[in-house]
């Protein structure tokens, strides 16, 4: 049974495989703003190595620290991967707080599934059990945003118990209650 865990080395190669599907959906180009397209233009180049993968598992893990570097406008962030015993099927990085950028598109919870394993409640049951984490990071109710044409997402959303808010350009907001 697929559960959340801290990014670990041992889905080394059900990782890549994945980064791969989402690389051949188009993801990783320099337009894509999202969080795997931007590790993938980032980090792909040493991911294939024991030792490069063992460095971005680190750094994801340090990201949710208050005092590590990251980007300015960037807030601490807590990545955790949906896997099931050594297959990785997907993450989601819960953002600690909201920068007026995160209020307007990004929200406090984001997240994928590889390609392969999309239709199959992976979404859902991700969401629902990184909700009780971010309500121990102090997140009452968690801001959510999805493109207003990902209907999938929507539904992902509305079934944890999502509230809509309002629509901002392409982006849908909906808040979620984390308890």
């Amino acid at each position: 049974m697929p559960q959340l865990s801290s990014p670990v080395e041992r889905v080394h190669r059900s990782f890549l495989a994945a980064m791969a599907e989402f690389r051949d959906e188009g993801r990783g180009d320099v337009g894509d703003d999202t969080m795997i397209s931007k590790e993938l233009r980032e980090f792909a180049d040493r991911w294939p190595t024991r030792e490069g993968f063992a460095e971005y598992v680190g750094w994801l893990r340090a990201q949710a620290l208050e005092d590590s570097p990251r980007p300015e406008g960037f807030v601490p962030s807590t990545t955790l991967w949906w896997i099931e015993d050594d297959d990785y099927l997907g993450r989601v990085a819960i953002r600690h707080r909201l920068t007026p950028h995160l209020f307007e598109v990004g929200g406090h919870i984001g997240y994928d599934v590889r390609p392969s394993a999309r239709r199959r409640g992976h979404a859902t049951a991700m969401l629902r059990a990184a909700l009780s984490v971010a309500h121990g990071l102090g997140i009452a109710s968690a801001l959510v945003t999805c493109d207003a044409s990902n209907v999938a997402s929507r539904k992902v959303i509305e079934a944890n118990r999502g509230t809509f808010d309002d629509q901002r350009g392409e982006k849908l907001r909906f808040w979620v209650p984390t308890t």
